[in-house]
């Protein structure tokens, strides 16, 4: 399999769980601002959404969308444990993780990283995080991951939206259970491999 990444973005999640999941992965970096591939070529003709990640399987098939991903790939290693089986309440909680990141979380960081959003379209965003965030605080506080006692797929989509907030000055100390988490998370072989590969980790 091939996973098309950008270094530290959202395509960060996928990294992190196909070294979970164990699979010998080549990376192919792109140019978000330009599309071009690090090898030569056009990222869109890969993926005409023209963002990461993609996942091109070894049978041609591309896949996007990293919440679609995650889960492919945590089913395809149903023994690591990384999503609950279809089809339980537990997967629907994992989903609706998923979603929360996705759309109350992952999206209100975009302004922040817009050269073009006005100052009161940052703020506002920012305060919507604001009250977004103690969200995940408190499912953290009583246990490690965000579904118990097991790290999942949805960890590692948290952990790399978490990783953002230094960089476009969202400080996350009013909430030390995200802290102990993103500590916990970083400390894991298998992120630390994803973080190194991406150079964003010495």
């Amino acid at each position: 399999m091939k996973l098309y990444y950008a270094p530290g973005v959202c395509s960060l999640s996928p990294h992190i769980v196909l070294r979970e999941a164990g699979f010998d992965v080549t990376l192919e970096k792109v140019n978000l601002r330009t599309k071009e591939l690090a090898s030569g070529g056009d990222y869109s003709a890969i993926n005409p959404k023209g963002y990461v990640p993609a996942l091109q399987l070894d049978d041609g098939e591309v896949l996007t969308e990293g919440p679609a991903i995650i889960q492919y790939v945590a089913d395809l290693v149903p023994e690591k444990q990384l999503a609950p089986p279809c089809g339980t309440l537990a997967r629907a909680r994992l989903q609706e993780w998923l979603t929360f990141i996705g759309t109350e979380l992952h999206k209100n960081f975009s302004p922040l990283f817009n050269p073009a959003a006005t100052d009161d379209m940052k703020n506002a965003a920012r305060a919507l995080l604001a009250r977004r965030l103690p969200i995940a605080a408190a499912a953290l506080e009583a246990k490690p991951y965000l579904l118990g006692d097991t790290f999942s797929v949805a960890d590692a989509y948290l952990f790399t939206v978490l990783g953002w907030t230094g960089f476009v000055g969202v400080d996350i100390g009013a909430w030390p259970s995200l802290g102990a988490f993103v500590e916990r998370i970083q400390a894991r072989p298998a992120v630390q491999a994803a973080l190194k590969a991406e150079g964003l980790l010495k």
